[in-house]
């Protein structure tokens, strides 16, 4: 039976994203939901991306836009101040990309990339957000601010008007254990910061955890 997978926030952990998509084992028709901040503060930004482009390639991935790729391209193109992206992880992302003075090292192939994530994503049973969500607007009517800047720490919502379940990551659980609401859940496990990446299985609840140098929660 196909699998609708989520994965919590990575963070530049290109291992750790290497050794849960091993442990998960997809299948043909499984698909993979990644919540969003692929970049920055952890130490391989750009082996994160190429692992997503491979899978995207594959047609089993929806992705979407968190606020450190809202950041990361804001800063890129002028919107947003370079030394505030700098200030949040991105010296690391650049680092990855061997940034030695000339923003371009970045492939057009990542940007455009990040440029298809989507603000969110919704099935019959479930919505998918980067961080939030005001609980009485239909999806597509959400402020950008709810969906990938709020924590749950500044608000937490109440069950969403349409009774779909909420995934969500961008609120890091520094303890490493999801946060399951029932109605919510969030997986940002703090996988940069010495905690795990998580991805569930969000129709059985299976759930795979591992290290940012990609050894397995057992």
């Amino acid at each position: 039976m196909p699998r609708l997978i989520a994965i919590g926030d990575i963070h530049g952990c290109s291992a750790a994203l290497r050794a849960i998509l091993e442990a998960i084992e997809l299948g043909d028709d499984d698909h993979v939901v990644t919540l969003g901040d692929y970049v920055d503060r952890g130490p391989d930004s750009r082996g994160v991306i190429d692992q997503l482009l491979e899978l995207d390639a594959s047609g089993r991935l929806t992705s979407l836009l968190g606020n450190h790729e809202e950041m990361m391209l804001g800063a890129l193109r002028g919107s947003y101040p370079r030394t505030w992206w700098f200030q949040h992880g991105g010296v690391a992302t650049l680092d990855s990309y061997g940034f030695v003075g000339d923003l371009s090292v970045i492939p057009q192939q990542h940007l455009d990339f990040i440029d298809r994530c989507l603000p969110y994503y919704e099935t019959d049973d479930f919505i998918f957000t980067h961080a939030n969500y005001v609980a009485d607007e239909p999806m597509d009517r959400q402020p950008a601010e709810a969906l990938r800047w709020q924590s749950l720490q500044e608000h937490t919502p109440k069950e969403h008007f349409s009774g779909k379940r909420v995934i969500v990551g961008h609120t890091a659980q520094k303890r490493g254990e999801v946060q399951d609401l029932g109605y919510l859940v969030c997986l940002d496990t703090y996988c940069h910061g010495g905690g795990w990446l998580t991805a569930r299985d969000v129709e059985t609840g299976q759930t795979w955890q591992v290290s940012a140098d990609g050894a397995l929660r057992v």
